[in-house]
């Protein structure tokens, strides 16, 4: 599906657009460059190379035996035998992701695709071990990125989106679309007792609902307001709150001293 939006005058397609903000760019590059050199492993046999591709894949089984990295890695990794899979996900964050990106900063923005892939990879997880499908690997950022998508339709829900670059549509339409479609990819599975199309529907559906549910419960529009991941300001925050404690102590301990007041 070919699609560019236009949003205030302003087509994000092609043409006059604002400048990409560095965290696209930063994510679009390193799945690119990840998809790159292991698309040359597999097709001249680094065996190396190979492995540590299936070792960053999330798969449940190693996930469980201590694989834990597998739910961040999996978000760089890309089918290497192809460019269609890479390329629709990476021209889809470009697309959503740059306005999204501009609105919340750059930090924001990698907090929330960052929670909402892995988030995805964990619920695929859940659901492989329970099916009895913990040996199957899954790739990909679809998740994180149907969740960007997602976000988009629900922060400008009628901002047309041009499909092969003819037919107007609302957002939020081609975000119920996709939701529709990986909905009956994922029942189809399931009714096969597996994953027989290659689709790991349940993480894109995933991803979109944690996508959903960071907007409409954490954004307090117009600002996102995801916790800080940054070491040093959590150890600030925990100091400002132990100093709180203690000076509340003090209080209560002075006024038992004094007795009580009367003005």
């Amino acid at each position: 599906m070919r699609y560019t939006y236009r949003q205030s005058g302003m087509s994000s397609g092609f043409g006059m657009m604002p400048p990409t903000p560095r965290a696209i760019k930063q994510l679009l590059w390193a799945n690119f460059g990840a998809w790159f050199v292991f698309a040359v492993a597999f097709a001249i046999g680094i065996r190396p190379i190979i492995g540590l591709f299936r070792w960053l894949s999330l798969t449940p089984d190693m996930f469980v035996r201590g694989a834990l990295w597998q739910p961040a890695s999996y978000m760089f990794l890309h089918d290497p035998g192809g460019l269609w899979h890479v390329g629709l996900n990476l021209f889809a964050l470009w697309m959503f992701g740059g306005t999204l990106a501009r609105d919340w900063g750059g930090r924001r923005f990698l907090h929330f695709y960052f929670a909402c892939g892995a988030g995805a990879a964990l619920v695929d997880v859940i659901i492989r071990l329970v099916t009895g499908s913990g040996g199957v690997a899954t790739v990909g950022a679809s998740g994180a990125v149907l969740a960007v998508v997602t976000a988009f339709a629900v922060r400008y829900p009628n901002t047309p989106i041009l499909i092969s670059f003819i037919l107007p549509v609302p957002a939020w339409v081609v975000a119920v679309a996709y939701a529709a479609i990986n909905l009956l990819g994922a029942v189809q599975d399931f009714s096969h007792g597996g994953n027989p199309t290659g689709t790991a529907f349940t993480v894109h559906l995933a991803g979109m609902a944690l996508g959903y549910y960071f907007v409409r419960r954490r954004a307090g529009l117009p600002e996102l307001s995801l916790p800080s991941w940054n070491p040093q300001a959590r150890y600030r925050e925990w100091q400002l709150r132990q100093a709180r404690k203690k000076f509340e102590v003090y209080m209560r301990d002075r006024d038992k001293r004094n007795g009580p007041r009367v003005q």
